[in-house]
């Protein structure tokens, strides 16, 4: 790349508009003026449950977080050329496909074996591009990457670096030891299989980091192709429903202890929200047990969400440096200014809105008054997901799903996977059966 290319402006950009779009969510929140979102009924088994605060309130928190989101949407498109006339009506059968995979996620079967409302949001994005064909002003409203980089910058206020040192240094260490080898595996794998460099790069973060957060950023700082990023994602999603139900059974199969257990979902999962679905299936005798396996199992998780930062550094550097004078020799050495315009801006905005959350607003109050925070953004993040993965589902071709790269990429990614799992249950062995160092105390 030609580092001379003029480049745009920062209020042109998606990457910083989603950090300004989380910000803000993230100030109205501090302040306690951001608006509730409806309240869903938790494990619901009849209809009249689905709404326990009345349908004339639900409609109008609905309305509020709708508002919320549109002028965001809005104001951003008006900087980055969107098509408003078409965008507006689009946001708004979205918007209701994804408060009816909310709904769905909630039923109380649903909800038992871990199915979460991004899978809901896929099938329905997925049945309307495959079984009719996506209209032009869905088209223009289903900005996947938007949708998920101001979710992810939401998504930081959630990650108390308070929470992950509580745990000691085994959640960091797990994190580490488990993102390097099977990034450096899945990517081999991936490279054996003719999958391209850019695109082995991409599937690699997808399984050894966070999943859906790995996959767009390493998309964005490796510049790979969105039909590529948007394979990935929907690749993770599937395998996250398979692993909810393998998982739990084989554990217990294993007779793994409860920190074992969570430990080793922590670090296969690639989803956050699945790591703590499959987390709460988990059965033991003694309560206390389920609740030390979950807390491993989101400490190693939140552990690996830390790692995206670097990871996005490393995979532009790269690709600055090295991949892109590959395929062009003919390019002039790039500078490092280069790594700079190619580094995924909404990690910026994930790792400010956490650290705001945790040294600041836990500085300036307590820390329930941080978590209250980081759970009033977490309402938005899961809107904004859910929005993204149904606008995966309109853009995705489910024939496509299976055939991209001859399924060699499919085939790569699920071998990977199942070599991340043994590799991981080794690492959480060591780390936290109690056979070779004692296990930490879990607040």
């Amino acid at each position: 790349m030609n580092e001379t290319k003029t480049r745009p402006a920062p209020w042109r950009t998606e990457d910083w508009w989603s950090c300004y779009i989380g910000w803000a969510i993230l100030l109205l929140a501090i302040y306690q003026v951001l608006p509730a979102g409806p309240k869903i009924g938790k494990e619901w088994t009849e209809l009249s449950q689905i709404l326990p605060a009345g349908a004339g309130a639900t409609c109008l928190a609905a309305l509020k977080v709708f508002g919320v989101i549109l002028a965001g949407t809005v104001l951003a498109g008006a900087f980055l050329k969107f098509d408003l006339k078409k965008l507006i009506p689009g946001f708004i059968a979205i918007f209701l496909l994804s408060f009816v995979a909310i709904v769905l996620s909630n039923q109380s079967q649903v909800n038992f074996y871990g199915i979460e409302y991004v899978l809901f949001a896929l099938i329905f994005g997925l049945i309307i591009s495959n079984v009719f064909r996506t209209p032009p002003f869905l088209k223009a409203a289903g900005l996947t990457e938007f949708y998920v980089k101001v979710g992810l910058v939401c998504y930081g206020a959630e990650i108390m670096f308070t929470s992950i040192l509580a745990g000691g240094i085994y959640g960091l260490i797990q994190a580490f030891l488990v993102a390097t080898t099977v990034w450096f595996l899945t990517y081999w794998i991936c490279r054996r299989f003719g999958v391209e460099e850019r695109f082995s790069a991409i599937i690699a973060s997808a399984n050894s980091i966070c999943g859906v957060s790995a996959t767009i950023a390493a998309g964005g700082a490796i510049q790979g192709k969105p039909k590529e990023i948007s394979y990935m994602v929907a690749w993770v999603m599937v395998c996250a429903v398979v692993l909810i139900l393998v998982m739990p059974p084989i554990a217990g199969l294993l007779g793994l202890s409860p920190e074992w257990a969570g430990a080793w979902m922590g670090g296969v999962i690639d989803n956050t929200g699945a790591v703590i679905a499959a987390g709460e299936t988990l059965r033991f005798d003694d309560p206390t047990q389920g609740d030390a396996a979950l807390k491993a199992a989101n400490l190693v998780k939140m552990a690996q969400n830390v790692l995206i930062g670097l990871a996005a550094f490393l995979i532009a550097l790269w690709g600055t440096i090295s991949l892109d004078r590959k395929e062009n020799p003919d390019l002039k050495k790039p500078s490092f200014m280069e790594v700079w315009y190619r580094f995924p801006k909404f990690v910026i905005g994930f790792v400010v809105a956490s650290i705001v959350v945790t040294y600041v607003v836990q500085g300036i109050w307590d820390e329930p008054f941080a978590k209250a925070v980081g759970n009033a953004c977490k309402g938005y993040r899961n809107w904004f997901f859910a929005l993204c993965f149904v606008s995966i589902g309109l853009e995705t071709n489910f024939k496509e799903l299976v055939s991209v790269g001859g399924g060699r990429p499919a085939i790569a990614y699920w071998i990977s996977q199942f070599a991340n799992a043994l590799w991981t249950l080794l690492v959480a062995w060591v780390l936290w059966s109690g056979d070779i160092f004692p296990v930490p105390a879990l607040k």
